[in-house]
């Protein structure tokens, strides 16, 4: 996913007059009574607090605390930018810090749940195996035993890598591995594929594209050249440009950028769609020198990135550092340091955090609304960005499915042309388990609804079965056995689930490093010294998110994190 989050208009791969019959057949399937009554509900997101903190702030007035607690450092925000800063305070001999987190849980995108004592993700379900750029992520793979040195070269834990098959896609009416369109696409398809794999080679030559993002930007000079006129348009608008007009391709294309930044190729910018695969492991057409290549390798768990945030947490909770159920309220520097005030839901009191420093581990809508007497670039972000609103469901299944003929069942399942507006498929959370005995396990299915107009609206007030019904609709097609084996339908709604990096989001917060405080070089816990990123702050608060990187991957929020952290420590 992944990172974690919104799409009719973004298809753009039938004329309107395919579209709406789809859409008609669609209406009439979800319709059908479920033959059984089906339990679950809404999970994992308490959307009502959100709300509560915005008509709160919305009233003004003073805040009375009933209690008044001090300490070092506060950071504000659980998600993995937050968890990342507590680690990196801790790293620096900071423990006289408190974390505070609005969810009963910690882990923000990359929260993880259990349906029926089944593990599986709430959001973000994989790690790409990070490059050298990411030397942050790459020194906590060591520590927690998942990256290590053997006969001078370094192995990736292999119980930890997804296991083989990894990846479908089901496409006229069959499986096929992989999910580039491939069975019985003509000989143009095959060309573009090749021409738009030559043009993401070329341009990863021209221009540097890497993750974590913003470890690239200069405090003294805007984006490269070729960067910014990607930054200028839509990733839709350059194809067109480029003659790459294939519906296979394009359909492909706007699944990758739905699947990463929430919406489709319409929506992001070129520079968003090219970085998807310069960044990583580029885009290899059938035929190339590379298609034979060893890709990359991603880490998952049965519960996804939860298995991460889990262990970021673990020894902030052995140490009582995290106060989770408390809704930052306000924010405000002052002569002394900071005040933090939080209402805590458990006991229905507000409490004042004096701090000396404050890391906003928050997403920047919010930490636009809490901060007192913002800094410019904080209202110009919150006012620049876009978010796009996510849904994941959790399906628990006491059999395995029957299956349509073609590749077998891999981790990763995507359906081509999905009925459901903005549907990505789902991943299968059993696929890792060692048991080869068939058994229940959890399928966990997202959607993102950046392009669905009114999806925040409608995951607000669409009643949980809404959502229920047309992902069984979604899903009949490749698995008409589902609704005698589904028991139990979990959903997780995420409003404003990670920033979209329209056209102009790049060059934008690129301008930011320009307003950081100086920065010493720092040490990873494996003694490296390195020269740290541009951080977003002031004197006594430190900006740590991914929504900064404009989207959201799990290398980016974790360095950001780790970043701030240091900060504050110093």
């Amino acid at each position: 996913m992944p990172a974690l989050s919104p799409d009719l208009p973004a298809l753009r791969r039938r004329t309107l007059l395919q579209g709406a019959a789809a859409t008609a057949a669609f209406s009439l399937a979800g319709c059908e009574p479920s033959p059984r009554d089906l339990p679950g509900g809404y999970t994992g997101i308490d959307m009502a607090r959100g709300h509560a903190l915005r008509d709160r702030l919305q009233k003004g007035g003073t805040i009375e605390p009933d209690i008044v607690r001090r300490t070092q450092v506060v950071v504000a925000g659980g998600g993995i930018a937050g968890l990342a800063a507590a680690r990196a305070l801790r790293l620096a001999g900071v423990d006289d810090f408190v974390l505070l987190e609005m969810e009963d849980t910690v882990g923000g995108n990359s929260r993880a749940g259990q349906v029926d004592g089944i593990a599986c993700p709430l959001g973000a379900h994989y790690l790409p195996v990070p490059g050298d750029g990411a030397r942050e992520v790459q020194d906590l793979l060591e520590e927690l035993g998942l990256r290590r040195r053997v006969a001078g070269r370094w192995q990736i834990d292999e119980a930890s890598l997804c296991h083989s098959p990894q990846e479908r896609l089901f496409f006229r009416g069959a499986w096929q591995e992989g999910l580039l369109p491939m069975n019985g696409v003509g000989a143009e398809t095959l060309a573009q594929y090749r021409r738009f794999s030559g043009r993401v080679a070329e341009l990863g030559r021209a221009a540097r594209f890497a993750m974590p993002t913003f470890k690239l930007w200069r405090a003294d000079q805007p984006l490269a050249a070729p960067l910014r006129a990607l930054d200028a348009q839509t990733f839709a608008a350059w194809l067109d440009q480029e003659g790459l007009g294939d519906a296979h391709l394009r359909w492909y294309l706007d699944y990758c950028c739905r699947d990463d930044y929430g919406a489709g190729a319409a929506r992001v910018s070129a520079w968003a769609g090219i970085h998807y695969f310069a960044s990583r492991h580029g885009f290899h057409a059938p035929g190339d020198a590379a298609d034979g290549e060893e890709r990359e390798g991603v880490l998952t768990w049965p519960e996804g990135n939860g298995w991460l945030a889990r262990r970021l947490a673990g020894p902030l909770d052995d140490a009582g550092l995290v106060r989770s159920g408390s809704t930052v309220l306000r924010i405000e520097e002052n002569r002394r340091g900071v005040e933090v005030d939080v209402l805590h839901h458990a006991s229905d009191s507000i409490e004042r955090w004096q701090a000396r420093r404050c890391v906003v581990a928050m997403p920047v809508y919010v930490a636009a609304r809490v901060v007192r007497n913002p800094p410019a670039f904080l209202s110009q972000a919150a006012q620049r960005l876009q978010w796009a609103p996510w849904l994941v469901a959790n399906l628990r299944i006491d059999a395995p499915l029957a299956d349509r003929q073609g590749a077998a069942p891999a981790w990763d399942n995507v359906l081509y042309d999905d009925p459901a507006p903005g549907g990505l498929g789902y991943v299968d959370a059993g696929h890792q388990r060692l048991d080869p005995r068939p058994g229940p396990t959890v399928l966990t299915y997202y959607r993102a609804l950046g392009d669905v107009p009114d999806g925040r609206r409608q995951l607000a007030e669409q009643p949980w079965t809404h959502w229920r019904d047309a992902i069984l609709a979604s899903l009949a097609a490749p698995h008409p056995d589902l609704r005698a084996r589904i028991t139990r339908v979990e959903i997780t709604r995420y409003g404003h689930a990670m920033a979209v990096p329209v056209p102009g989001t790049q060059d934008f917060l690129s301008r930011l490093g320009r307003m950081s405080p100086p920065r010493q070089r720092y040490v990873l816990a494996n003694g490296e010294r390195i020269a740290p990123p541009a951080v977003p702050g002031t004197a006594r608060l430190a900006f740590a998110h991914a929504d900064w990187s404009g989207y959201s991957v799990f290398e980016e929020a974790f360095t950001r994190g780790h970043a701030a952290g240091l900060l504050a420590a110093g």
